[in-house]
């Protein structure tokens, strides 16, 4: 269990999921009044067919019978019609309920991400949208409604039984309150902690069959997969075992509800005999008095299986409000302002960043400025601090020290997602869905004419290679762009991003993962294609600075140098001896390549 999930009271957690859906509370109010006359029916048919039974074996005239006759058929008809009406109902109102939760889940995932979703493991995360969502229909369909119908139900068969003789309806109401009751909380009390554990192995089985799939060729290559894939043979085995302990607790809990009606009829009998003999009951009445009961436990029929799925639905439940309720990873202001017009400069003053509230600081006293077609690099070790600085930018993350503002503004007082407007980022890990390129493009730009998306093209240096294609822009990329080349994937991502033409462009590390050389001509075609514009290059990698008017050297959060190309070159530090060694480097690559090693 992660620490939001036990953040999240499992006591209210059901409620509060009620409370979400009060829109559907109408509808749901329907479906267990229809649900409640479509058993009452049955109530209904078996004690008048009695009572009709018995009447006739009496030889009355037709005429006394026509009554219980027409009843016999009305509540016959009207049985199926408010069972169909119940089901129609209720799963319509389950199926907006959920689909408002999912929306509201998507929705705050949209809010954490990105710096909020690291707390959730990713195939995890696709569970609690998909599977524990859908486990709380139960609660709408399994629990919420078979309660209300029992007690609708339950009340008015004792009722009705109490009107022709009161000691039996007692005895019905006891029996009905032993099955309700008694059952139920037997079944809890047997399958609680079962139920609760499979909404997590479900959850565990996703995000380990996830990570699976995502990362097989690396568990290939290291001879880990077997390993691995025994480890989810052992959850869903754990899960299958989980789930046979709870079917043997329903049969328990059927069981009971059984007993209990063979007790209500026997106690019927046991109060019905002498009431007969003593006249204070008809002695046709006493089929209704001993049949009635046969069919009100149909109402408490379902409780001890609605008690049953009760723990694994209040666990479904705490995992999807520990996503709702989880904590914004940005503050959102209550009334926040416009970005100002021009938006620039994007000043950068005494910036301290700090992934949680309890961790340390990842960058420190950073200041920066970023005017109307400046270009300004980057530059540090793996673990700097370049990408966090990205990140407070487009606010991703609040900063702890300092401020970041646009036309004189803090961001902090405007909508984060008007900043990622006006700040744009290619990042370094940006997602190629599975798709064509067309539809990829036009994730920055969804009403982008032709022209508009070959211009994209052709800035980033891709108009020739799509033109060569068969289908053009409707070529399909594959799962995460596996058809194609590293250099085409971070090339249309940069033409994603000229699309969406942000006032500030941040390339995050535009060359990485890709060969010296195509990685120096990546970071060269993008500077040469944003000449003009406002750029933060952040790079580890040094070839072609010289031509951004600023360079930051950062190192273990804090800047350590900056300057231009030549003056860095002038001094001693971090700048200098990096470039020397990738001068070497290089060297070795060139030689290597006019070689053929």
């Amino acid at each position: 269990m992660s620490d939001h999930d036990r953040a999240v009271p499992a006591r209210s957690s059901l409620r509060r999921v009620v409370l979400l859906t009060r829109d559907q509370w109408p509808r749901l109010g329907w479906s267990a009044l229809a649900g409640a006359i479509a058993v009452g029916s049955s109530v209904a048919l078996l004690g008048t067919s009695g009572w009709l039974i018995s009447r006739a074996a009496q030889h009355p005239p037709i005429l006394l019978l026509t009554v219980a006759i027409v009843l016999v058929r009305l509540f016959g008809i009207s049985r199926g019609v408010f069972r169909y009406v119940e089901r129609l109902v209720s799963h319509d109102a389950a199926l907006r309920a959920l689909a408002g939760l999912r929306v509201r889940v998507y929705r705050r995932l949209e809010v954490l991400a990105p710096a909020g979703l690291p707390a959730f493991r990713s195939g995890d995360l696709l569970a609690r949208l998909v599977g524990d969502v859908d486990a709380l229909q139960d609660l709408y369909l399994r629990i919420l409604a078979p309660v209300l119908v029992a007690l609708l139900v339950g009340l008015g068969s004792a009722a009705a039984v109490g009107l022709l003789l009161p000691s039996a309806g007692v005895v019905l109401a006891l029996a009905l309150a032993l099955a309700g009751v008694l059952a139920p909380a037997l079944t809890v009390r047997l399958a609680g902690v079962a139920e609760r554990r499979s909404a997590d192995l479900r959850g565990e089985l996703a995000a380990g069959t996830a990570e699976l799939l995502g990362g097989m060729a690396d568990l290939v290559a290291y001879d880990v997969a077997d390993r691995v894939r025994n480890r989810l043979g052992e959850l869903d085995a754990e899960l299958s075992r989980t789930q046979a302990r709870s079917a043997l607790t329903a049969g328990v809990g059927d069981a009971l509800v059984l007993a209990a009606t063979g007790v209500a009829v026997l106690g019927a009998l046991l109060v019905g005999i002498p009431a007969v003999r003593a006249g204070r009951l008809a002695g046709v009445d006493l089929a209704v008095v001993v049949l009635v009961p046969l069919a009100a436990f149909e109402a408490v029929a379902a409780l001890p299986l609605a008690a049953q799925l009760v723990p694994r639905v209040r666990r479904s439940a705490q995992r999807v409000l520990a996503v709702v309720d989880a904590p914004d990873p940005v503050a959102q202001p209550v009334e926040p302002i416009p970005v100002p017009d021009p938006a620039l400069p994007l000043v950068v003053r005494g910036l301290g960043v700090c992934w949680s509230p309890q961790g340390p600081l990842v960058l420190r006293d950073v200041d920066l400025e970023l005017g109307e077609g400046i270009r300004v690099a980057v530059v540090g070790p793996s673990g700097s601090g370049k990408s966090t600085l990205a990140a407070a930018l487009l606010r991703f993350v609040d900063p702890s020290t300092g401020d970041v503002l646009l036309g004189g503004v803090s961001t902090l007082r405007m909508d984060p997602d008007a900043v990622r407007r006006v700040v744009g980022l290619a990042a370094e890990d940006a997602h190629v869905f599975d798709s064509t390129i067309r539809a990829n493009l036009r994730l920055a730009g969804p009403g982008s004419t032709e022209d508009q998306l070959q211009a994209a093209l052709v800035r980033a240096r891709l108009d020739e290679w799509v033109a060569s294609l068969p289908d053009g822009l409707d070529t399909r990329v594959g799962a995460h762009g596996a058809r194609l080349s590293g250099g085409q994937r971070q090339r249309l991502a940069l033409a994603r991003v000229f699309l969406a033409d942000p006032a500030v462009l941040v390339l995050d590390e535009p060359g990485v993962g890709l060969d010296l050389l195509t990685a120096d001509a990546l970071v060269a075609d993008a500077l040469a294609a944003t000449a003009g514009r406002t750029v933060l290059l952040i790079t580890h990698r040094l070839a072609g600075l010289t031509g951004v008017d600023e360079i930051l050297v950062l190192d273990h959060g804090r800047v350590v140098q900056r300057g231009t190309h030549a003056a860095l070159l002038g001094a001693d530090g971090y700048y200098r001896q990096t470039w020397q060694r990738e001068r070497a480097t290089d060297a070795l690559a060139r030689s290597d390549t006019a070689t053929g090693r």
